[in-house]
């Protein structure tokens, strides 16, 4: 996307004289991240945390929390605080598995840590120059320079009954990230991976053109894809406030399991990312270059459209932290519309003033930390609605939005490390979607928020357990029920179907059209060999039928495998 890297080659211009030191992000998927939630609700203070809706993290933020947080509550109060505040941030209460997963947290992020590191060092490096620390395979930490690189590696084999094939995913690859002056930050990620996965799977994968996740495969034996994940960024500071991120890679907005405005489920995509915080608010401006939907035959070059984002939070009480959302997907074929460079938020205004020819959405979001035990959270997001058809409740096509609710409950019952998650996600028919097929909300034919995308119910519960330091118990139970296309007829599931193409004006609600109902099911146990090495077994369930439909299509998955540096792949649809 030229005027993106235009935008960076002006801001590395002005700005490297008042560069400070940069951060890097935790990679999708880290286990660090589910201990990030315990200290968030755990503390219930206006902090970094508190701004966790936007993902990924900064592993500088997440550091400086850390160690404030252990060194008060290891007796050294910060006088600025105030002893008040000092009595609420030594009681947290950490369990004996919550001290290793800090520990282990602060070790995987060492360029930023400022007390001791004795500990990090390994007792005996291999040849005097590998995994010199514990956690990195190559470690370079001078005045000037730090780099860490590290081997990623994930090896699973299932079986699947009734189905002749074997079920595999194979991806080496490395991975590396680094500073350069305490001005430039760089991280990439790159694997090559041969995957065959359940039969649902391969269905997506047939019916979308695309490997969920990853977008370009090419055919490996039978019914299996090969394909390359290369993700990469560089990021620097403008100011003190001021964040700058450059890259190809994935981003979130949310607080649940999933998120009704941006998730990281579709394919990696050029992006560049202004993110301000100061006071009690985090700006996120978020510029994307996406595909429109395609057909890929040979080596042509696919179109491109193009994509702005806006996050407001704020942090109201030091337990409830409310945002503002808005999006808008460019209807110009390989044409970036430099009105929607405007940094401040509210692009309806500029949809309007072109002509609204574009998919423009907006939403609400929310968090509230409760008694250092509980998590509320919700999101509303508005693609179109008319409110006299909503009073009237007369199922009219172009009521256009979405729900979102859900709540965490850390150490459950009394129960150290035991974490429960319920949430239930709500989406219209005709959702995302548009008359212009390069202006629906997807990219590389797939959605850009949540996977289902549209006209669905969906219930989700989730339990996670660590009852010993390196034992991690995890367990997914997933209910949906979604109208599909019948006949042929566009029901507003699909966001990349034209919505004109509906059958009606009115009448819809969930459901509309064939109703099918899921349930997926998911129980993995892994153990930690050693930091960030996982050996796993897991067994899904999917049951999933069409109202009407004679048939049912039942999916059973018993998994094992390794995981070395790398994100769980995951087949939650």
């Amino acid at each position: 996307m030229q005027i993106i890297k235009s935008l960076i080659r002006l801001a590395l211009f002005i700005c490297p004289a008042f560069t400070l030191a940069q951060s890097t992000y935790l990679d999708q998927g880290t286990k660090s991240y589910q201990f990030i939630d315990r200290l968030e609700i755990k503390q219930q203070q206006n902090t970094d945390l508190n701004f966790s809706t936007i993902k990924p993290y900064s592993r500088k933020a997440i550091v400086r929390q850390a160690e404030y947080l252990d060194s008060a509550r290891l007796g050294y109060a910060d006088s600025v605080t105030g002893q008040d505040k000092y009595r609420q941030w030594t009681d947290l209460n950490l369990t004996r598995v919550d001290e290793y997963n800090l520990h282990s947290l602060l070790m995987n992020n060492s360029e930023w840590v400022t007390g001791s590191k004795a500990d990090f060092v390994s007792a005996k490096p291999i040849f005097n120059a590998f995994y010199k620390t514990k956690v990195n395979l190559l470690e370079v930490n001078t005045k000037d320079f730090f780099l860490a690189v590290n081997p990623v590696l994930q090896i699973q084999q299932a079986v699947e009954p009734g189905y002749d094939h074997a079920i595999f995913l194979n991806s080496r690859g490395v991975t590396a990230r680094g500073m350069i002056a305490n001005k430039i930050g760089f991280s990439t990620f790159v694997t090559d991976n041969q995957e065959r996965g359940p039969q649902f799977f391969q269905s997506r994968i047939n019916a979308f053109h695309a490997v969920p996740g990853v977008g370009f495969y090419k055919k490996f034996k039978t019914d299996g894809v090969d394909y390359f994940d290369a993700r990469g960024y560089i990021t620097f500071n403008a100011t003190k406030y001021i964040d700058f991120q450059f890259g190809y890679d994935k981003n979130f907005i949310g607080n649940g399991y999933r998120s009704l405005f941006l998730s990281d489920y579709g394919n990696s995509n050029l992006f560049l990312k202004v993110n301000t915080r100061i006071w009690k608010l985090n700006y996120e401006n978020l510029f994307m270059e996406l595909m429109p939907q395609f057909i890929k035959n040979g080596d042509t070059l696919l179109d491109r459209k193009y994509a702005a984002m806006h996050h407001l939070s704020m942090n109201v009480t030091k337990w409830l932290n409310v945002g503002l959302f808005e999006g808008v997907i460019f209807g110009r074929r390989n044409r970036f519309d430099f009105q929607y460079l405007n940094p401040i938020i509210f692009l309806r205004h500029v949809e309007g003033t072109i002509g609204s020819p574009d998919n423009a959405v907006a939403g609400l979001d929310f968090k509230a930390n409760l008694i250092h035990r509980i998590q509320l959270y919700g999101q509303l997001l508005l693609d179109e609605f008319q409110l006299k058809h909503i009073t009237k409740n007369d199922g009219y096509w172009a009521n256009k939005y979405g729900l979102q609710g859900g709540f965490k409950y850390i150490d459950a019952f009394g129960i150290n490390n035991l974490d429960l998650q319920l949430e239930t996600n709500r989406v219209r028919p005709y959702t995302y979607s548009h008359y212009d097929s390069v202006a629906n909300y997807t990219h590389y034919n797939q959605p850009l928020a949540h996977p289902l995308g549209a006209n669905f119910q969906e219930y989700i519960g989730i339990a996670k357990y660590q009852p010993a330091p390196k034992w991690y118990i995890n367990a997914r139970a997933i209910y949906y029920k979604q109208g599909l296309d019948s006949a042929g007829v566009n029901f507003g599931s699909d966001p990349l179907e034209n919505y004109q193409t509906r059958p009606r004006d009115y009448g819809f609600k969930i459901g509309s059209g064939s109703e099918a109902t899921c349930i997926n099911t998911t129980l993995q146990i892994a153990y930690e060999l050693r930091e960030n090495l996982f050996i796993e077994t897991s067994i899904l369930y999917r049951n999933f039928k069409i109202n009407g439909v004679a048939g049912v299509s039942n999916t059973s998955l018993v998994t094992f495998g390794i995981r070395w540096n790398v994100f769980k792949r995951e087949y939650d649809y």
